[in-house]
């Protein structure tokens, strides 16, 4: 079985003899946050986490991304929570990519190790420890949940990246597969999170465009994405943040896989204004 690569290393500084030119980028219709951008500086703090920083890497802006937020989490040793998600109606997913974690879900305990996957409902009781000696890594990625009367919410779920049989793209002869940890086909959830890969030479060979944003971490391995207007190149961790509708391609030149964390918002109506909204003319 291929060894899987999880890119985990945030923090640091550069030194004052570092060129400041780099790859970030901003525009309205994406945005590119390399992994050099994650530094100590820029590292935030979370109440009732203890010895814990972590890096926003997505949240809500008005006129841009609207649905979620990730999280890059570091963990000291014997660090974590008590008090997992604090806001009502909130879901999250748990992405391991290095360390290990204590679980707890309902009173449920799982231990966690990198490549390992937990979906949390909204409204859940649970709690995360690091009890080893290293510090741990994971994504943590929030939605608020979009409750639909007669379709009840989801279960919890923890599972791992080795365990699920990536589902390949037709006609691709496995050079572009996805892990699934949800099934499609269950209408109860409103978000998918999963890992995309592509074998050296796959291609997304035409521009997607479509109404779902997307989040994508890169995990492993080096491409060129096609963002908007723009091709870039993109590595291990890397983050790219798309608009709903923003055109994207991509082409994995190698030499190992280029697999990348994918957030996507699914399985809902378009949000509508309501009364009193004026059209623009």
């Amino acid at each position: 079985m291929t060894e899987r690569r999880y890119f985990d290393s945030p923090g640091g500084h550069p030194p004052q003899t570092a060129l400041m030119t780099g790859r970030a980028v901003f525009t309205e219709a994406y945005a590119l946050l390399p992994r050099g951008t994650m530094r100590d500086i820029t590292h935030s703090l979370l109440p009732f986490w203890d010895n814990t920083r972590l890096w926003v890497i997505a949240r809500p802006l008005s006129g841009f991304a609207e649905t979620f937020s990730q999280y890059l989490m570091e963990v000291g040793p014997g660090g974590g929570c008590a008090r997992g998600e604090t806001a009502p109606g909130v879901q999250g997913v748990i992405f391991v990519t290095a360390g290990q974690l204590a679980l707890e879900i309902a009173g449920a305990h799982h231990d966690l190790g990198p490549g390992s996957f937990a979906y949390l409902p909204p409204d859940t009781d649970w709690s995360l420890r690091n009890p080893g000696e290293a510090t741990a890594g994971f994504h943590w990625i929030r939605k608020r949940y979009e409750a639909v009367d007669g379709l009840d919410r989801p279960d919890p779920l923890v599972m791992r990246d080795a365990d699920v049989t990536p589902s390949e793209m037709p006609g691709t002869e496995g050079r572009w597969a996805t892990t699934r940890f949800v099934d499609p086909a269950d209408l109860r959830h409103d978000m998918h999170v999963t890992i995309v890969t592509f074998q050296p030479g796959g291609v997304i060979p035409f521009e997607e465009t479509h109404v779902m944003e997307h989040g994508l971490y890169v995990l492993e391995g080096k491409a060129v994405y096609k963002l908007n207007r723009d091709w870039v190149e993109v590595e291990a961790g890397d983050f790219m943040w798309l608009r709903a509708f923003c055109p994207q391609a991509c082409y994995a030149g190698g030499p190992g896989p280029f697999r990348y964390l994918l957030y996507k918002d699914v399985n809902r109506h378009a949000a509508l204004p309501g009364p009193g909204f004026a059209a623009p003319r």
